[in-house]
C-alpha cells in the first residue's frame, strides 16, 4: 500500500490529460517543497464530494489519478504548476490532513485496448467533437472541437473522456470505467444526449 500526498479538486483529473495548478494555500505549498525535496514529483487528485478546495474539512471521493509534475513556477505570490495525468488509484484510507493531505491508496488496473473496438472509438470521438461543436455555441470553457488526441486508443480513450463537455460526477463515474470499451460506451452516449438535448427545438410559446 502506497502512502501518495493528495489535492483534492473541484474538477477530475484523467490519465493523459494536463492539469494546471495555481497553489497559494500553505498546505499545498507545504506538500510542494517536499515533494522537490524528494525524486518523486507525483501527487493523488481526487474529486471533492462536499465541501470547498480552500481551507480543509472538505468530502473526497475515493478514485482519482495519480498527477506527474512536468512545469513549475512562480508569479505573484503563488506558484503555477503543470502536470499530466497518469495513472488511477483509490484511497483506502485518509491520513492526517497536517501538514497537507495524505493517504494509503491501492493501484486501479490500466486500460487493456482490444483492436475490435477500434470502430467504436472512431464513433465516440466524432460524437464528442460534435458535442463540444454544439456546445461552444452555449459557453466559452469549452475544450475546441479540433482537438488533437494521441495516437494511442487507451490514451486517445482518456483524452475524449478529458474533454467531454460533461460534468464532475459523470466524470468521475467515467473514472472509474472496467475496460477501454466501458469507458467509451459512456463517453459517447454522454455525449449523444448532449448534443441531443442542446439541439432540440424550443417548446412552441403560447
Amino acid at each position: 500500500m502506497a502512502i501518495l500526498p493528495m489535492f483534492p479538486l473541484g474538477s477530475v483529473l484523467f490519465p493523459h490529460m494536463p492539469l494546471r495548478l495555481r497553489v497559494f494555500e500553505q498546505r499545498y505549498l507545504v506538500m510542494l517543497s517536499t515533494l522537490l525535496q524528494g525524486d518523486d514529483a507525483r501527487f493523488g487528485v481526487v474529486l471533492i464530494e462536499r465541501g470547498q478546495e480552500v481551507g480543509g474539512g472538505e468530502q473526497r471521493f475515493t478514485i482519482g489519478t495519480v498527477a506527474e509534475i512536468t512545469t513549475l513556477g512562480t508569479q505573484d505570490g503563488f506558484i503555477g504548476l503543470l502536470a499530466e495525468g497518469r495513472t488511477r488509484f483509490r484511497v483506502v484510507q485518509w491520513l492526517a490532513d497536517e501538514p497537507h493531505p495524505q493517504a494509503e491508496v491501492e493501484p486501479v488496473p490500466e486500460l487493456v485496448w482490444q483492436d475490435r473496438w477500434t470502430s467504436l472509438l472512431t464513433e465516440t470521438e466524432r460524437s464528442v467533437r460534435r458535442s463540444l461543436a454544439v456546445a461552444s455555441e452555449f459557453s466559452d470553457h469549452t475544450w475546441p472541437a479540433d482537438i488533437a488526441v494521441e495516437h494511442d486508443p487507451v490514451a486517445a480513450a482518456w483524452q475524449l473522456a478529458g474533454v467531454a463537455p460533461i460534468g464532475p460526477l459523470d466524470q468521475v463515474g467515467l473514472l472509474a470505467a472496467e475496460s477501454a470499451e466501458d469507458l467509451l460506451v459512456q463517453v459517447r452516449a454522454l455525449c449523444d444526449a448532449i448534443s441531443s438535448d442542446l439541439t432540440a427545438p424550443w417548446p412552441d410559446q403560447r
